[in-house]
C-alpha cells in the first residue's frame, strides 16, 4: 500500500484484562470510528480457505500462528469490511485491539497502518488486574481461563513479547491512560487524546473545515 493509502489507525494497548476490548467495542459505535479485534479476525476467518487451513493446523495444536500470516489474516479481512463498506477508509479511523501483538508484526505492518495515537491502558496494580481477569473468565463460563497460574502466564507473554511493541513507535504519539474504574471513566479519560485525532483527520478530508 502507498503511504498515503495506508490505513489511519488509533492502537489500543494494555496488558491482558487492561479493558482493550470493552473500550474498542464502545469507540466502534462512534461515527467515525471502526473497531476490530484480534480475536474477531480469526473468528471470522474461512476454515476453508488458504489462510483458514494455515490457522487450523497452528490453532489444532496449540500453537501460535506465524506472524507473516496473521497479519494476512487481518489484512485480508481488513480488504473485506472495506469492499463491503463496513470500513471507509477515507472517512474512518481504524481502532485495533490485540495486533500487533509483538515487535516483528508492528514492523509488518507498518506498510498497511499509519499509527496516529496509541492508547497505551495501564493499572499500577498487577494483582488487581488479574482479579478482573479472573472475574471475567468465570463470568463467561471459561473456568481454565479462570486459573491464575494462566492468567500469569498470559502476563509474562505480554510483558515479554508485546509490551516491546510501544518501542517501535514515537513516544509522543503514546498517550498513558488510567485504565481503573467504570468503563465510562476510562472512556472519558481515552477520548481527551482520541477526539483530537478525529478532528485533525477530519480536517485533513474535508478541506476548510474548522
Amino acid at each position: 500500500m502507498a503511504a498515503t493509502e495506508r490505513y489511519q489507525t488509533v492502537l489500543l494497548f494494555g496488558a491482558p484484562g487492561a479493558g482493550k476490548g470493552t473500550q474498542g467495542k464502545i469507540l466502534g459505535q462512534i461515527p467515525g470510528f471502526f473497531h476490530l479485534s484480534c480475536g474477531e479476525v480469526f473468528r471470522n476467518l474461512d476454515t476453508s480457505s488458504k489462510l483458514g487451513k494455515i490457522f487450523l493446523e497452528y490453532s489444532s495444536k496449540g500453537l501460535l500462528v506465524p506472524d507473516d500470516a496473521t497479519v494476512a489474516m487481518w489484512h485480508q479481512n481488513m480488504q473485506a469490511q472495506t469492499v463491503l463498506s463496513i470500513y471507509k477508509p477515507k472517512a474512518d479511523l481504524l481502532v485495533l485491539d490485540g495486533i500487533p501483538r509483538n515487535v516483528n508484526q508492528a514492523v509488518i505492518m507498518k506498510k498497511y497502518i499509519k499509527v496516529l495515537k496509541i492508547i497505551h491502558l495501564v493499572c499500577p496494580d498487577k494483582e488487581r488486574m488479574i482479579e478482573r481477569l479472573r472475574r471475567r473468565a468465570l463470568k463467561e463460563n471459561r473456568v481454565d481461563d479462570a486459573k491464575e497460574e494462566v492468567i500469569r502466564r498470559r502476563w509474562e507473554v505480554y510483558e515479554k513479547e508485546t509490551y516491546p511493541v510501544l518501542e517501535v513507535y514515537p513516544k509522543d504519539i503514546v498517550a498513558e491512560v488510567d485504565a481503573m474504574g467504570s468503563p465510562a471513566s476510562v472512556l472519558q479519560r481515552i477520548l481527551e487524546h482520541v477526539v483530537p485525532v478525529q478532528e485533525a483527520h477530519y480536517a485533513s478530508i474535508e478541506p476548510g473545515r474548522k
